[in-house]
């Protein structure tokens, strides 16, 4: 029986319109063969909202994510707007869909694809075959602290964690380690803060829902050296807001290029999906933006959102394919490449293998 998915569609700025057309392509082409029906609803936010209606996040965009199953996002922002005032400016509209959404949980993926061993600084023997998720909360924690103060002569700001936002996170953490290799690990700094050990204590508590899953402990300092030297002891990196920061763009220079890697919030209600890497102005328009990002986000949003498994691995494996064929997009292009793409040639190629039967 066809399922049927409302998607929203925020394109952005920049890159943003090319490389989410490349995702939608790749959805269209998945659909067929998976018995799917997607219908898009596209919306506004960022730099092209604000010319368009004076805001960066249109009250219509803020009521139509609520009506979709998930949300595709592009990128926004660039120089054009570095001048408006900071709350209007297109960053603070995607802060803003943030919180109406309810988005607590990032996921960061980091997978080195064979095929780009070579595009990292580390060594090959390293990387080969690495393939961590981190699961960083993203409403509370440091950043959003109270109370916090600026004087002449000093100033703090306050971690503070509710029993709730633990517990929330870390479900999420053991749901996703369940669909992978059953290993999570939690970063903290319990040794020396109050708060990382009420983390870890609740952390603990999850974990005895989930037998099959094996839970390890690791300070944050000690973290951060062992992603840069096993990463390959990792599968799921559960972890608080600012260490999350910290660590899943650490982990994401595994895998050579910004271009490949995808992202997820998520959380109580609809989630948004996208590309890590920005708006990129300087290159919109050429058609030499790297759509993997985007169309990995997709896989994502079928994965995380629409537990559509099926239709997540076709573009997942599509993707593989495509880079152990040799066709790469300019950012890429010094690692193995037998082709080099158009952004809408590598979107077409993903999308002819994850629709073969």
């Amino acid at each position: 029986m066809s399922r049927n998915y409302t998607i929203g569609v925020i394109k952005g700025d920049g890159i943003g319109p090319e490389i989410v057309d490349e995702a939608i392509k790749v959805l269209d082409a998945v659909a067929v063969v998976e018995d799917i029906t997607f219908d898009y609803k596209e919306m506004l936010m960022g730099g092209i909202a604000i010319d368009e209606t004076g805001v960066p996040l249109p009250d219509e965009t803020v009521q139509g994510v609520k009506q979709c199953d998930a949300v595709l996002f592009g990128a926004i922002g660039g120089p054009k707007w570095d001048t408006v005032e900071r709350h209007l400016r297109p960053e603070s509209g995607l802060l803003g869909l943030r919180k109406e959404m309810g988005t607590f949980a990032n996921l960061r993926p980091a997978t080195v694809y064979d095929e780009l061993v070579n595009a990292s600084t580390l060594k090959p023997e390293v990387l080969k075959g690495v393939d961590i998720m981190v699961v960083r909360e993203l409403t509370g924690g440091i950043y959003f602290g109270q109370p916090r103060e600026q004087y002449a002569d000093r100033a703090f700001n306050t971690m503070i964690y509710t029993r709730e936002e633990v517990l929330r996170i870390a479900k999420v953490a053991f749901d996703i380690a369940m669909k992978r290799d059953k290993r999570v690990c939690s970063v903290d700094k319990a040794n020396v803060l109050e708060v990382s050990q009420f983390w870890r204590d609740i952390v603990e508590e999850v974990a005895a829902d989930y037998p099959e899953v094996a839970l390890s402990h690791m300070y944050v300092d000690n973290a951060a050296m062992q992603l840069i030297r096993e990463p390959k002891q990792f599968d799921v990196i559960l972890t608080g807001n600012i260490f999350g920061d910290i660590l899943s763009d650490a982990a994401s220079m595994l895998s050579g290029s910004i271009g490949l890697l995808p992202s997820a919030s998520t959380g109580a209600g609809v989630g948004l999906f996208e590309p890590i890497h920005g708006s990129a102005p300087d290159i919109a328009g050429q058609g030499i933006a790297n759509p993997i990002a985007t169309i990995a986000s997709a896989a994502m949003m079928l994965r995380y959102a629409l537990d559509e498994q099926s239709a997540a691995d076709r573009i997942d494996n599509a993707i593989k394919l495509a880079l152990s064929e040799g066709y790469r997009t300019g950012d890429i292009s010094a690692y193995g490449a037998e082709e080099i793409c158009a952004t809408e040639e590598m979107g077409s190629i993903i999308a002819n293998y994850a629709s073969r039967e």
